[in-house]
């Protein structure tokens, strides 16, 4: 067989396949020619202590770590915790949980922690109630089980160990109060997770992610690349089928779908929400106008929303 390739020039085409994304939709039926992952990757890799502070992040953003069992190995995250979590008056209070699922290929948990700014503002305006948000490191190939490179299972560590961890650890509301976001690659690594194991989350909203690039792998027996080949059916858009197959007992979770108009994702987040739609799948449009690849600025101009959209669905879960 004949594997398919992007024909692309310079460092540009190559980060956009990274994040997740393709150069056009014109070219969604062709691999991108990622080169196997060579970057320098570690499972726990924090922002140097001064460079941290000169970012000018909410204080209830830190660094943390948990002991993987299936690697035996720490891996890092970043966590916000709202105004008041440690106060003692509120010692017995649990909060909801986002986990936001980075971009872009290999992990890393600071990728975007940028985004605990707009959280941070819209709890101290009183806009949404206190929240946590945690910031996960994805793993070698971001959110993507990978058994080809040695400790790999992003998807599983981050499912199986970091959730429980997290839950363990710090005050959440568990499943009720648990919601899951990512942007580009962990838009992909979202709509894929949301789709394996729907009963964990009550609010999923995947945003710019590259669904070009899950077809090709779905079209071509998981192959995405040379150099980049997933297990047959592993994919949003098998997931989303299989999903939908599981028929009325299957677990009912709300979905949003965000992304910008100037992004070069955007017509295939268009057709992967038709496909969706074909399936019976229920789902919500956030279309930011004019934005770019970027979820800074999805999140400056629409991430109001998408905040107040997770609370309204943790609020209806305590019901």
């Amino acid at each position: 067989m004949k594997i398919p390739s992007f024909p692309f020039v310079g460092a540009l085409g190559v980060a956009l396949i990274l994040c997740g994304g393709a150069p056009s939709s014109a070219q969604e039926k062709k691999a991108p020619a990622t080169k196997k992952p060579v970057a320098k990757f570690n499972w726990v890799s924090p922002i140097p202590e001064a460079k941290f502070a000169q970012l000018k992040l909410p204080e209830g953003l830190r660094h943390a770590t948990f002991q993987s069992p299936s690697m035996g190995m720490e891996v890092g995250y970043y966590i916000y915790l709202p105004p008041g979590y440690e106060e003692p008056k509120n010692a017995e209070t649990r909060y909801p949980v986002v986990f936001h699922l980075h971009g872009g290929r290999p992990g890393g948990e600071s990728k975007s922690i940028n985004l605990s700014r707009f959280v941070d503002e819209a709890i101290k305006a009183g806009e949404i109630a206190p929240t946590i948000y945690v910031f996960p490191n994805g793993g070698p190939m971001s959110w993507y089980n990978y058994p080809q490179i040695e400790n790999a299972s992003g998807e599983d560590v981050f499912v199986k160990e970091l959730i429980p961890h997290i839950d363990a650890t710090w005050r959440t509301r568990g499943q009720k109060g648990r919601g899951i976001e990512g942007f580009s690659q962990g838009g992909r690594g979202t709509t894929r997770i949301l789709f394996k194991y729907p009963e964990l989350f009550v609010s999923a909203a995947p945003g710019g992610s590259g669904y070009g690039p899950e077809k090709v792998v779905q079209e071509h027996n998981g192959v995405e690349s040379e150099n980049v080949v997933f297990s047959p059916g592993y994919n949003t858009w098998d997931l989303a089928a299989a999903y939908a197959k599981r028929g009325a007992d299957r677990p009912a979770i709300p979905i949003m779908i965000w992304e910008g108009t100037k992004c070069f994702n955007y017509e295939d987040n268009l057709k992967f929400s038709a496909y969706l739609t074909e399936l019976g799948i229920p789902h919500e449009l956030l279309i930011v106008d004019g934005v770019d690849h970027s979820a800074v600025r999805c999140y400056e101009q629409r991430g109001s929303e998408l905040l107040k959209w997770h609370q309204a669905n943790f609020a209806k879960a305590m019901k």
